[in-house]
């Protein structure tokens, strides 16, 4: 369509034609994305490791003994050139590393292959006359302590590398008759480097708290580790897709019963993400605009009355009303019969899709005073003379602000949207705490189900039913649990990368000044 085409069109035609232009071009982005970004980034990546050993390779050939000694023998360079602090740091590593990988990692990897050969053996005590149990291989020490192997082998590569290139620049300063001794080695750290220093507590956090359990769940994915492998009197095995199979139904005579179940809780994540973000934004917006219009008396009680639903703790609310929702013992059902409203009470948590309804409205009620913080300062920020202009050119209320106020509010908050859309993808508190996933899934089109889908809810979240099968079933499957964590992160991860590059506040940065 073309452009003289397109503003040919009403007001409305327009409005649909933009939305539907935009759900059309993400299959164009993804494609866009794997064929343009991601084989850009390898071969950067290629060419940036290929340089990365020519270089070492001439520092290797052109440096003297003592920059060729600390490629075995890290520190080395730095403590023969006086520069105590920094060699004996990376020696000390060094050797750590190295009494880590003899002694735990290598055995590690020898045995990742089976996870161990022998759980639990017994024999006698010829002294007591008693069988004695001995724990021999525990599968997932073995596990966790391969993927720490990993990352210190990282980690060793990349200060290896360093103190390489460290030790040549040591050596060129040494040729002009200079040094950097721990007087200066010290200086830097607390002047112009001390950024560094401060960031590599928190690196050092997220390598241990968020890089090594990632790694850890994606590789138990690929195993049938479970609940009923008592470690270390068991050990668990590699199953390969077996756990994506199960969940995409291709195992198994009634294995669809199982894809049936998961594609409808993927589809209600979001659907559920989608209401939950966007009734919450838009209208939080209204009631911010409401209370910020001129004439409008006792603003700043509106706004104390709408924000003790913050003040209250977020659990205690939504544990209050699952119970005054209930259907058999909930106040709400009761003051409607008395009222007369209704004959029968109302299962406000317990049908499916009333239940569905009944969240959305809940988190209106929890989500709106947020927002409308939010949108009062930004609403604030619109220069007035905007508005006067377009009262002089005879615009409605409306026109202002479908022109202005939405325009300028979605360009400010757009990164906030995606980041609220993904956070309630894994809005875990409000489904487990109000409905606990409920009501169950019994049947699959009429036919009942016959395999274990570990207690999945028809309210149930991806994030609420990898909970049920990790932790609170009797029967709990870690394997398919991780598969489920993995499929979360691809798709937080793909609706972030892709929305977040088509928002107006990346395209059209410095455009509202």
């Amino acid at each position: 369509m073309s452009t003289i085409e397109y503003l040919a069109l009403p007001a409305y035609k327009r409005f649909f034609y933009k939305i539907l232009n935009f759900f059309v071009a993400i299959p164009k982005a993804i494609w866009r994305f794997i064929s343009v970004t991601i084989v850009g980034f390898c071969l950067k990546i290629g060419k940036g490791i290929a340089n990365y050993f020519v270089r070492l390779y001439e520092i290797f050939v052109s440096g003297d003994w003592k920059t060729k000694l600390s490629y075995l023998i890290m520190g080395f360079g730095h403590i023969t050139r006086r520069s105590y602090i920094k060699g004996f740091m990376y020696l000390i590593y060094e050797v750590a590393f190295l009494y880590f990988m003899i002694t735990t990692g290598i055995p590690c990897f020898i045995k990742i292959g089976t996870f161990g050969y022998v759980a639990q053996t017994s024999f006698v005590d010829p002294i007591k006359n008693v069988t004695v149990d001995v724990f021999m291989d525990d599968s997932l020490m073995i596990l966790l302590n391969f993927v720490i192997a990993i990352v210190l082998i990282g980690i060793f590569i990349f200060l290896w590398s360093i103190q390489v290139k460290e030790n040549n620049e040591l050596e060129n300063l040494n040729k002009i008759g200079k040094s950097i001794g721990d007087k200066e080695t010290l200086n830097s750290l607390v002047g112009k480097n001390f950024h560094k220093v401060l960031l590599s507590f928190p690196t050092l956090g997220v390598v241990m708290f968020t890089i090594i359990p990632l790694i850890l769940m994606i590789i138990v994915g690929f195993t049938n580790f479970s609940s009923t492998y008592q470690n270390p009197k068991e050990l668990f095995d590699w199953v390969g897709v077996y756990n994506f199979q199960k969940l995409f139904g291709l195992t198994g005579d009634n294995g669809y019963q199982f894809a049936y179940v998961f594609g409808q809780i993927l589809l209600w994540t979001l659907i559920w993400a989608f209401f939950a973000t966007f009734t919450n934004y838009f209208l939080g917006m209204v009631v911010a605009l409401m209370i910020n219009k001129k004439g409008i008396k006792l603003k700043k009680l509106w706004r104390t009355i709408l924000i003790t639903t913050i003040a209250v703790p977020q659990f205690i609310s939504l544990l209050f009303l699952s119970k005054f929702l209930s259907k058999d013992t909930g106040a709400l059902n009761v003051v409607l019969k008395n009222l007369g409203l209704i004959t029968e009470n109302i299962g406000f948590l317990e049908d499916a899709l009333i239940a569905k309804i009944t969240i959305i409205v809940v988190n209106m009620w929890i989500g709106i005073p947020y927002t409308m913080l939010m949108c009062s300062g930004i609403l604030m920020n619109i220069p007035q003379d905007l508005y006067e202009s377009a009262r002089i050119d005879g615009a409605s209320p409306f026109k202002m602000y479908m022109k202005i106020t939405l325009p300028y509010m979605m360009f400010v908050t757009g990164p906030y949207l995606i980041s609220n859309f993904v956070g309630n993808i894994n809005n875990f508190n409000v489904i487990y705490l109000l409905s606990g996933g409920n009501p169950q899934f019994t049947n699959v089109r009429g036919t009942p189900i016959s395999i274990n889908v570990y207690g999945a809810g028809q309210t149930d979240l991806l994030i609420t039913w990898l909970y049920k099968i990790a932790m609170t079933n009797v029967s709990k499957d870690y394997g398919v649990a991780s598969v489920i964590g993995i499929i979360v992160f691809v798709v937080v991860a793909s609706i972030s990368l892709i929305f977040y590059n088509r928002t107006n506040a990346v395209k059209n940065e410095g455009d509202f000044q």
